[in-house]
């Protein structure tokens, strides 16, 4: 193995462990896909809960002190957060049967493909899950910092309401 001038190891080194220690880095990647795949059904059924929730338990108003566009963004971004709950765990779905077979729910049990095989619909999928992944994490971002700005700027006491 080669150390770099900074001391870390090469990728070499990294490959190398993945030898000895019994596992590809084949193996390892395929783990990962297959606990994303079962946590992406959780986030499934924890956007349904959530729905469920609101149904009976609406979230208050929003705050008289925004402006007309803030509200209007409010709005907006809660609608995308909202599509991103399901369209994420939706086209993960669509793509991880769209060979034909289901996977595994953390070995508890399987999760059924129920579409038939479409490499059309599997390409779909994988950009709709690629741009909706990244464009969420920008939405987050925008959340995260308008709240932020409602709380320490405006001084609206925005954090509280959302806890």
């Amino acid at each position: 193995t080669r150390t770099s001038a900074t001391g870390m190891k090469t990728t070499s080194s990294k490959l190398q462990w993945t030898r000895s220690s019994g596992f590809t880095l084949l193996e390892i990647l395929l783990t990962i896909m297959v606990i994303a795949m079962a946590f992406g059904m959780v986030v499934l059924g924890l956007a349904v809960f959530f729905v469920a929730w609101k149904i009976f338990s609406p979230s208050p108003g929003l705050q008289d002190e925004l402006l007309p566009w803030e509200k209007q963004g409010a709005r907006l971004v809660h609608a995308i957060l909202l599509f991103a709950m399901f369209a994420i765990p939706l086209t993960g779905y669509v793509i991880s049967t769209s060979a034909g077979a289901g996977f595994s729910m953390f070995g508890l049990f399987d999760v059924p493909a129920l579409l038939p095989k479409s490499e059309s619909m599997r390409n779909l999928a994988i950009s709709a899950h690629y741009y909706a992944a990244y464009g969420l994490i920008v939405v987050i971002a925008a959340h995260a910092g308008a709240a932020l700005k409602h709380q320490f700027i405006d001084r609206h006491g925005t954090l509280k309401r959302m806890l």
